[in-house]
């Protein structure tokens, strides 16, 4: 069924070309991935959809009921659905104190609760922890209706989606497939423009050389020699002229075919970072950092209860637990060197922060970046330009700065800035698949430590090499990468679930026999002790 349609569709930002849409049909199976570079047009191209936008000139019809769950708003008053308030541990919460992953799991709650013939979401996953970012992918698998989601969460777009939209240059191309399907396409797709591109080079130049040749010789066509009689002379002359003529003919002939030779295009590459050049002083020790018995509280809500940990050298740790275990308060426990910290005195630690603190909001682009390197400002700019920060874009001011913008120029001052140690809260975090990838090759390179928080799952498995995770007000350390640690704890969780059935079931054993033993009691049996023991049990069968 047609859910939404656009014909001739053009919006434009000021005189810039936002999206031009010839042709775009939405139906109710289509499970649909929004991507493209930051500001390339993905939110309006939704704002468009839900009709809170009108094209400048165009034609769109939308038919039936819209849900969106938008990146940065979040509209009260709606009713929602109880089982998603359980569902997503917000049963009682307060609206007014709720974390940033507490509100996109209630915006995610809105939108289930009303039926919708098209489910838009912008960066639905944007501060969920796993466990939320897996409910939204079990909920959006069973959606029945149309659904667009604009996402750099890679996992999410490749389990949910069945149809990828490209926002290039204002142009959408419609690609069938989850994502990696559209990469693959993407990399065909390119290989055939490079084969087609140096093809049109190859003939150009040959047509190019055959005109320098044939202007060459039309020009040195020899006159008839003095001494030759005149009856020769003309028919010498009339030979030339003949051939001259033959050889300005081809000349336009080439001519033309250079002109209606049809251009190809040099196919436009997203440059890939490359920090090797950036160097960080040695540490020399095996651990870094370290905390024993690290306790934290808030009131009388416990954070951590004896908590220990390590950090070797040279590891890249992802830092994992749900939404409020936290994360972000031991990444500033470590920063403040609170009790129980350990840092090496060579360590020199660069913090990236969700707030982006780091930069200066009165300064440009380059200026923030060379404020704390010792790398000279070509190296500055070929780091910003890897980031898709290019030319005289160097020169605009933090203060104008777009979100996905901000945190790339965080990470290259970051990066730039000499340091040993990285701790990064969220670094992902309004990014751009192509920056988000872009970052996954730049840690992978770095040769130092690096602590981060992030709940993108091909993120984690791409770069992690140890994961700390928080649990039950513990910090536990695992020594392997993120799929591991998967196995290792789903393995953990059988053997859990194992022995649990096997408590459960002699727990139950031992119901049954006091049963028994209270209906034929005789005056020898203890009542009021069978009947507490009984209570116990009923407890203890509570926790499984």
């Amino acid at each position: 069924m047609l859910c939404f349609k656009a014909n001739d569709v053009k919006m434009y930002f000021g005189n810039r070309l936002i999206l031009d849409i010839k042709d775009l049909k939405i139906y109710s199976e289509d499970k649909i991935g929004v991507v493209g570079l930051n500001g390339s047009g993905k939110t309006t191209l939704l704002n468009l959809i839900s009709n809170q936008i009108k094209p400048d000139q165009g034609y769109i019809k939308t038919y039936g009921k819209i849900s969106y769950i938008k990146q940065l708003e979040y509209e009260k008053g709606s009713k929602i659905d109880g089982k998603y308030l359980s569902q997503l541990g917000l049963k009682g919460k307060d609206q007014k104190v709720m974390s940033g992953g507490e509100i996109t799991r209630m915006k995610i709650a809105k939108s289930l609760s009303v039926y919708s013939d098209i489910l838009l979401a912008d960066e639905p996953t944007s501060n969920l922890d796993l466990e939320g970012i897996q409910f939204l992918i079990d909920r959006l698998l069973n959606y029945q209706n149309a659904i667009v989601l604009v996402s750099h969460d890679r996992d999410l777009l490749d389990t949910v989606c069945n149809k990828i939209i490209e926002i290039q240059d204002g142009e959408l191309r419609i690609y069938n497939g989850n994502y990696s399907e559209y990469e693959e396409q993407k990399l065909v797709e390119q290989k055939n423009k490079e084969t087609e591109y140096e093809k049109y080079i190859q003939k150009k130049e040959e047509l190019e050389r055959a005109i320098v040749h044939i202007s060459n010789k039309s020009r040195t066509t020899k006159k008839a020699p003095k001494r030759m009689g005149n009856s020769e002379a003309r028919l010498h002359k009339m030979g030339n002229q003949n051939a001259k003529k033959n050889l300005d003919n081809s000349f336009k002939a080439m001519e033309t075919r250079l002109e209606k030779l049809e251009v190809k295009e040099k196919v436009k590459e997203i440059e890939e970072i490359d920090f090797d050049m950036v160097g960080v002083k040695d540490i020399h020790s095996k651990i870094v950092i370290e905390g024993k018995n690290i306790n934290k509280s808030f009131g009388e809500k416990i954070i951590f209860k004896n908590g220990e940990f390590q950090i070797y050298n040279g590891s890249k740790v992802a830092l994992i637990g749900p939404n409020g275990c936290g994360k972000t308060t031991l990444l500033k426990i470590i920063l403040n060197g609170e009790k129980g910290i350990r840092i090496s005195k060579a360590a020199d630690i660069g913090y990236f922060a969700q707030d982006l603190n780091i930069l200066k909001e009165d300064k440009t682009i380059l200026e923030n970046v060379m404020e704390l390197t010792m790398s000279d400002e070509g190296v500055c700019r070929t780091i910003l330009s890897r980031l898709l920060i290019k030319k005289d874009d160097v020169y605009k001011k933090v203060s104008i700065l777009s979100g996905g913008e901000r945190v790339k120029v965080s990470f290259a001052k970051i990066f730039l800035s000499n340091f040993n140690i990285l701790i990064l809260d969220e670094p992902t975090n309004y990014l751009d698949i192509y920056s988000v990838e872009a970052m996954e090759n730049a840690i992978k390179s770095y040769n130092g430590t690096i602590l981060f928080v992030s709940h993108d799952k091909r993120f984690l498995e791409q770069v992690a090499d140890t994961i700390m995770y928080i649990e039950d007000y513990k910090i536990h350390n695992y020594d392997g990468n993120y799929k591991e640690y998967i196995r290792s704890k789903n393995r953990q969780d059988a053997q859990e679930a194992k022995e649990n059935k096997e408590k459960r079931a002699i727990l139950e054993h031992r119901m049954t026999e006091i049963l028994g033993k209270i209906s034929v009691a005789s005056s020898k049996d203890d009542i009021r002790a069978l009947d507490e023991e009984y209570k116990e049990i009923l407890e203890k069968l509570k926790q499984f």
